[in-house]
């Protein structure tokens, strides 16, 4: 158990992303809650979906209230053959590849928190089958469009790790785990190396000289760049092997402790892409020189939502002390603002190279992730992701 002064300093904080949450619950479109305190006022699915593990372990009713609200208006803005928007109020507003599984797995931690086994079912089982039309290939492993996951600014073709991870999620959250073995055994088949698909020969996403999961991969052409979101939910849900998870929190550590030595990184805390993208790497994109330099937004900025859920992945892979470490680390990275009138910034993302928060403050997930990791910290349990218990 931590020590109380140690414990009062975790305390504070949390109680601090309450009022975040609490503050961003009723914003101007319809009563949806906000992104963000000031500068997103809209109601982001992917964003309101990630905030759900934090609010549903809070205790807090009228956050609960807000969550019921947002599922119930997605499913009610829910297209005809299954998908969920990418803003909750907007049905117009279509095209994102983890939307839709966002809300199965919103919904399914909804139904753990509430008991209310049956909530949503229509709308669950349309989504379930608009997922099942997202296979290129007709079988499992889910494909997507570039730009259309939370990284708008960055490109994974095919089939990329983090959707099928939020997809691995939900089917054994709701207890479909027939179908989430069969996606578990597509993604454990290594990428193609050889540039040549022979006949039977399918993609997956594991690497024969790298213990973590690519990045994505599609038929002969894959990245082997790291994805902490990814790679975290990847152990947080148990895809990963307890083996594998240990080797992947090892080598993030190792990698983490080079870049701090060549000034890459600036705080103990992974940044949500590495190594990062440089202009003269041939996967560089010319808008990311405005939008996702090296060790910015998506191409390397260290994310406290994403830290946090690297957090609940140490408690679920027993690395408790690293856990407790990190959240100490994480707790220190929400104080960042851009506003030093704030106490606690909770800002969207932080620049590796310097430790400056670039953002939005009072970011929902950002608030809302920190509660979460800081109840697997606390309980040394991983709620909602504890399938067998």
């Amino acid at each position: 158990m931590m020590q109380n002064e140690d414990w009062n300093e975790i305390e504070e904080a949390k109680q601090a992303a309450l009022h975040v949450l609490i503050h961003n619950a009723n914003g101007p479109f319809y009563g949806m809650p906000r992104t963000a305190g000031w500068g997103y006022p809209e109601p982001y699915t992917r964003d309101l979906m990630f905030s759900i593990f934090g609010i549903a372990v809070s205790g807090n009713p009228e956050l609960m209230q807000s969550v019921r609200t947002v599922l119930e208006t997605l499913a009610k803005n829910q297209t005809t053959h299954g998908h969920i928007t990418s803003l909750v109020h907007d049905n117009d507003d279509r095209g994102a590849s983890d939307t839709t599984p966002l809300f199965l797995l919103g919904v399914a931690i909804f139904r753990k928190a509430t008991g209310e086994a049956d909530f949503l079912n229509n709308a669950v089982e349309k989504a379930l089958i608009w997922m099942n039309y997202q296979s290129p290939s007709d079988r499992f492993l889910i494909a997507q469009q570039p730009t259309s996951d939370w990284r708008d600014e960055q490109w994974v073709i095919g089939y990329g790790l983090f959707v099928n991870t939020l997809v691995y999620s939900y089917l054994k959250m709701l207890g479909l785990n027939v179908r989430a073995e069969m996606l578990h055994q597509e993604m454990e088949l290594f990428t193609i190396t050889e540039g040549i698909i022979n006949n039977h020969v399918h993609e997956g996403l594991v690497m024969k000289n790298k213990p973590y999961y690519a990045f994505w991969s599609y038929k002969i052409f894959s990245s082997e760049r790291f994805d902490l979101l990814g790679n975290s939910l990847a152990i947080l849900s148990g895809m990963a092997s307890p083996s594998r998870a240990d080797e992947i929190i090892t080598w993030v550590e190792t990698e983490c402790a080079a870049m701090n030595a060549k000034g890459l990184l600036a705080l103990n805390l992974p940044p949500n892409f590495f190594p990062y993208t440089n202009p003269e790497d041939p996967d560089w994109h010319k808008r990311y020189e405005q939008f996702n330099k090296p060790g910015e937004y998506h191409n390397g900025g260290i994310w406290p939502f994403i830290c946090a859920i690297y957090v609940a992945a140490l408690v679920k892979a027993r690395r408790y002390v690293l856990a407790k470490e990190k959240l100490f680390e994480l707790t220190n990275l929400i104080k960042l603002s851009t506003d030093h009138s704030l106490a606690y910034g909770f800002n969207e993302w932080i620049k590796a190279q310097n430790g400056k928060p670039m953002g939005q403050n009072w970011q929902t997930w950002s608030a809302a992730l920190y509660i979460y990791a800081v109840k697997c910290v606390e309980d040394q349990k991983t709620p909602f992701f504890d399938f067998d218990d």
